[in-house]
């Protein structure tokens, strides 16, 4: 595991919103929906308590996906914890897997594509779509530049979970293989996990 971080970094999914209720089963479009997903109550109530859970981190930093659910997100959480809304840094970098011509279609649509091998996701992407290897470089970019930049900071990164997945799979040093045994453990909607 990569521990010689000079930041600590906390991480955050977004809240909940229709693709985790009525819509579970239907893939995102890239970046977002026609009608952008907005939390749903449940949504704004995890952002409150990630809030409460990060108040007393004294975060210096929030940067963001600037996807509406995780832009909502992080406004929640900024407010909760008395951060300068206002200095929030979006970034498209930290937007969720982009699954391409499948956006709007199910999920067993999308992973018919990879004739049930979830393996081949790592370095194939779909049409007009991005890999989980793309995916997690540009994550890992971002962190890279923020390592780059900052020292002795306690940076929010709000963004989506299969980013997050692939960023923290990038900081435990885990091959592809051990990655996607460690997909289970996605981070949820809400959650903070500290690096």
């Amino acid at each position: 595991m990569n521990t010689d971080f000079k930041n600590k970094y906390f991480l955050l999914r977004h809240g909940k919103n229709i693709h985790q209720t009525e819509k579970q089963d239907i893939v995102y479009y890239y970046p977002d929906d026609p009608s952008p997903c907005e939390l749903i109550e449940e949504g704004n109530e995890e952002a409150r308590a990630a809030g409460i859970l990060l108040k007393n981190k004294n975060i210096d930093l929030i940067f963001c996906s600037d996807v509406c659910r995780a832009k909502q997100t992080a406004a929640i959480v900024a407010e909760t914890i008395g951060f300068d809304k206002n200095k929030i840094v979006y970034d498209e970098r930290m937007r969720d897997i982009n699954w391409g011509i499948f956006g709007g279609k199910t999920k067993a649509e999308a992973w018919e594509f990879y004739n049930g091998e979830a393996m081949k996701k790592f370095d194939f992407a779909p049409p007009e779509g991005e890999s989980w290897s793309e995916c997690q470089a540009r994550m890992v970019k971002v962190l890279v530049e923020l390592e780059n930049k900052y020292a002795g900071k306690n940076i929010l990164i709000v963004s989506h979970g299969d980013p997050l997945w692939l960023l923290e799979s990038y900081i435990k040093g885990l091959g592809k293989e051990e990655a996607l045994r460690d997909r289970e453990k996605i981070i949820n909607t809400g959650e903070v996990r500290e690096i």
